[in-house]
């Protein structure tokens, strides 16, 4: 049985530095910063007080009350991102669609944390009393969201949810790109969103020492690849594409962004949340993408990498990548698109994805912005992008995420 063809035909996003698809590109391509002061809950006394939280924000622009009562934000925000990239593939407006063949496959690394903790917080106030919302269980559970975005459509395909940490929705555009290319869906709407600024969010990654606790400058906090790293900086959102099998896409006149040609899987095997320090897991997984896409190493010409911003993190990424690509790692423009938006956890993979879409359609990689210091544990010859975007054709792009648990997934996507 021969491969389908699996292209991008919708985009949607609800970010840090913008609300929709349109202000989410001017911003990466301007070296915007999403980060800033906590205001989600009072994070006085916690190590962390800042993050890169949605700006202007309003469920009741966007959702009646009595459904705003029985959403978590991670899936309100899911269904925004969807809504867009629904409404810009103009799938529904094809009179032969079939919705039994349109899937939802979606990554959250956590999902309803903030019910979650609402929750618990009440029936711990409560003297023991267990009187929990009817919708608790609902609201909380990762899968609800490809559950709700798939009732507001009716669509009846595939229908499920990815959890692996940070690599949750790059996981979900793998297991979308695989199912079509089997033939057994015609579009599928996928990607990720996460909504864990709360106290039991900051709280937990800051007991493991994890974000960055830069509370004098929070605009810069977030700095890839720097010296003076210590850290990520947490950030929320949601990030939608459409995949959609070729030939469905051409005979109905869509817009095509690109082709998504190649998604790599692996494990580090190593600590529950540390990287393999030589970067075996991310070699391997890039490694994997580039035989799936049936290309040659030499044919990549951007990498948007995980980029967190934690000292070890980077370094391990960077060596993979100098294992893997050899002479031709100097020719490949990396970039971090987390410098700006922060850290969207499960989100980040479908977030980061759509950055590559913006390189490979307006032929420009945006910035890695906060660099102030080299370290010299990197080799110079490495183009970051540091702090401006640069002109460059891509024909070729990478996007890497990896999750605590060892969880490793790459996306290979081709200009068309």
């Amino acid at each position: 049985m021969a491969l389908k063809r699996v292209v991008v035909t919708g985009l949607g996003a609800i970010t840090p530095i913008g609300n929709n698809l349109k202000e989410y590109w001017d911003a990466l391509l301007g070296g915007k910063s999403g980060a800033g002061p906590i205001t989600l809950f009072d994070a006085t006394n916690f190590k962390t007080r800042f993050a890169c939280e949605l700006k202007n924000y309003n469920p009741e622009d966007y959702f009646e009350k009595k459904d705003i009562r029985k959403y978590d934000r991670c899936a309100q925000l899911g269904i925004i991102s969807s809504r867009e990239a629904v409404e810009d593939s103009k799938l529904l407006e094809y009179s032969e669609l079939n919705k039994e063949r349109v899937g939802v496959i979606w990554g959250s690394g956590i999902g309803g944390l903030n019910t979650f903790e609402q929750e618990v917080t009440t029936f711990a106030r409560g003297n023991g009393v267990p009187r929990f919302n009817p919708f608790f269980i609902p609201k909380m559970i990762a899968d609800m969201t490809p559950g709700l975005i798939s009732m507001e459509y009716g669509f009846m395909g595939p229908n499920y949810a990815a959890v692996s940490a940070c690599a949750s929705s790059s996981n979900a555009i793998i297991d979308s790109l695989m199912l079509i290319k089997l033939g057994k869906a015609d579009a599928i709407v996928t990607g990720g969103s996460e909504a864990a600024i709360c106290a039991s969010g900051v709280g937990g990654f800051n007991a493991l020492h994890a974000m960055s606790t830069r509370n004098d400058d929070p605009s810069t906090a977030s700095r890839p690849f720097d010296k003076d790293r210590d850290g990520f900086v947490l950030g929320e959102g949601s990030a939608t594409l459409i995949l959609e099998e070729y030939e469905h896409a051409k005979k109905r006149g869509a817009t095509i962004y690109a082709e998504v040609v190649g998604g790599g899987l692996s494990a580090d095997a190593y600590h529950m949340t540390a990287p393999h320090p030589e970067g075996l897991g991310a070699y391997n997984v890039m490694k994997n993408a580039i035989e799936d896409a049936g290309i040659k190493y030499s044919d990549i010409d951007h990498i948007n990498v995980h980029g967190t911003s934690t000292p070890l993190g980077d370094l391990a990424e960077s060596k993979a990548i100098l294992k893997l690509f050899g002479e031709h790692a100097y020719n490949i423009q990396i970039n971090s698109t987390k410098s700006m938006t922060g850290h969207l956890l499960g989100a980040a993979g479908a977030l980061e994805a759509l950055a590559c879409i913006v390189a490979i359609k307006e032929n420009k990689v945006p910035p890695t912005i906060n660099h102030f210091t080299d370290d010299e544990e990197f080799d110079p010859k490495l183009d970051f992008t540091f702090n401006k975007a640069k002109e460059k054709e891509v024909i070729y792009a990478m996007s890497n995420t990896f999750g605590f648990g060892g969880h490793n997934a790459c996306v290979i996507l081709k200009k068309i």
